[in-house]
């Protein structure tokens, strides 16, 4: 049999461990920092299958490395396991019902990224133990990309450097390989210190923390008009000071996160976010300090490993639906509201065609693949902490379609799907695709030669942790 058949063979034949691994981590939906059950689902399955596993890697116990075989080439596959809060929903379910009410749920699809990641790195052993050829699988287990990140802490680390390449998927809409770019992300706190004092007797004692953060507000939105397009600016109170309006606050804690297409970029925009909170605590008579939480670099699709990854997902080719997986896709898409709908319809426009949009609508599952877009400059505004592996290592990011066209993502529509048949369709078509693409990797020295170079005019030469260096995971405190 041909490469293709005896991925599908094996895939097949581990089809239900796959599904019941995702099911478990669906069901388990453990918050960032916090997946011990989760992980432990994927470690013992690939002890089980005979690779070697180091547990609690950069400092955080969630996270791991799996490796099997020996020599080069090295091919890495990324798993992802972490839910998100308040998203609990009931499985296949194309109504609200939490299965907990506010507590957890993969609105991500995670379960399946981490499971998809396995199926691959398992095929890939297989393949390698079959044929003996010479090379080494390693699964990487990286927590908390909905929180402050791993992948990062890891990089930093040296975690990567001995991998060739890196393939990992994302639950998506449609099937293809990213060709938008991700921004570059940096996230603080910054605490603001003034004096309390009664608010009606002596206000002229106080120096109001909450007047600084306020002020640090105005002065950040009028910085968004001088900053680029793509750039992004969001924030959250996290303490206003108290309760008590006729006490002037001494405290206030407020959290930024900062957006732009490059890390150059994003530090820079940063830095013009922190002299906004040093005027605010000049105005107000507070001081203010900040701690940087978190920070990813920028993804850019590794353009030689795309040309491979393309070819092998036109080869596997999309999931294959039917008619039961098209009516409750239908269903999912009909619980958007109708400003939501149109926007969606809109976006389907751009992607299929005007012409197309009612006949994807009678049928809301992607059933094509995507061409890969060697000239696309797009960013998306979205960020992810596989940015600063592909900083150190080529790295590739599919997409495939897991729930209905259109489809919100960190909602519970999105919960629903992950844990229904029409998101583990999805993710046994990743594992096979990454696989593949992994196997046409390793025999093309020349092409890991090239994918490297591109990574070294992507990071001049070296990878630069966006994190402080003294900067540890916020385990248990994020």
């Amino acid at each position: 049999m041909d490469k293709l058949e005896f991925i599908e063979k094996v895939i097949g034949e581990k089809e239900e461990l796959l599904k019941e691994a995702s099911r478990k981590i669906w069901e388990a939906a453990e918050l960032p920092y916090m997946e011990k059950e989760s992980a432990e689902i994927l470690m013992d399955i690939l002890k089980n299958e005979g690779f070697v596993v180091e547990e609690g890697v950069a400092d955080m116990p969630t996270a791991f490395i799996a490796r099997y075989g020996q020599g080069k080439p090295v091919a890495g596959f990324l798993g992802e396991y972490d839910a998100l809060d308040a998203l609990s929903q009931k499985p296949g379910i194309p109504r609200k019902d939490p299965l907990v009410k506010d507590g957890p749920g993969h609105g991500c699809g995670h379960n399946l990224l981490g499971t998809g990641s396995l199926g691959a790195a398992i095929a890939l052993k297989e393949y390698l133990t079959s044929t003996g050829e010479e090379g080494t699988v390693i699964y990487y287990g990286t927590p908390a990309e909905e929180g402050a990140g791993s992948k990062q802490f890891m990089a930093r680390e040296g975690i990567f450097d001995e991998a060739d390449f890196v393939y990992t998927w994302h639950p998506a809409t449609k099937n293809g390989v990213q060709s938008d770019r991700t921004v570059a992300i940096m996230g603080a706190n910054f605490r603001f210190k003034g004096l309390t004092s009664h608010a009606g007797g002596s206000p002229h004692l106080g120096r109001s923390a909450l007047d600084a953060a306020e002020l640090m507000s105005v002065g950040v939105n009028y910085l968004r008009e001088h900053m680029i397009d793509q750039a992004r600016i969001h924030y959250a109170y996290m303490d206003a000071g108290g309760v008590s309006p006729n006490v002037v606050q001494d405290r206030s804690l407020v959290k930024y996160e900062v957006r732009a297409p490059k890390v150059s970029q994003m530090r820079d925009l940063f830095d013009r976010v922190v002299d906004v909170a040093k005027g605010a605590s000049l105005m107000t008579g507070t001081t203010v300090e900040h701690d940087i939480t978190m920070a990813f670099s920028d993804y850019i699709s590794n353009g030689v490993l795309a040309e491979i990854g393309n070819k092998c997902l036109m080869e596997v080719g999309p999931p294959k639906w039917n008619d039961e997986d098209y009516k409750l896709a239908a269903e999912f898409l009909g619980t958007y509201d109708k400003s939501t709908q149109k926007a969606i319809r809109e976006d389907l426009e751009e992607i299929y065609g005007f012409d197309k949009v009612d006949e994807i609508l009678k049928k809301p599952l992607d059933s094509m693949v995507h061409p890969w877009k060697k000239d696309n400059r797009k960013y998306s505004s979205g960020s992810t902490d596989v940015g600063d592996v592909s900083y150190v290592v080529p790295t590739l990011n599919f997409q495939i379609a897991t729930a209905c066209v259109g489809n919100v993502g960190h909602t519970w529509q999105m919960t629903a799907q992950s844990g229904s048949r029409i998101g583990e369709k999805g993710m046994l078509t990743a594992a096979k695709v990454m696989a593949l693409s992994a196997i046409r990797t390793m025999e093309d020295r020349d092409a890991i030669k090239r994918a490297k170079d591109f990574v070294k005019i992507q990071n001049g030469g070296k990878y630069i942790c966006p994190l402080p260096e003294k900067l540890k995971p916020p385990v248990g405190t994020y």
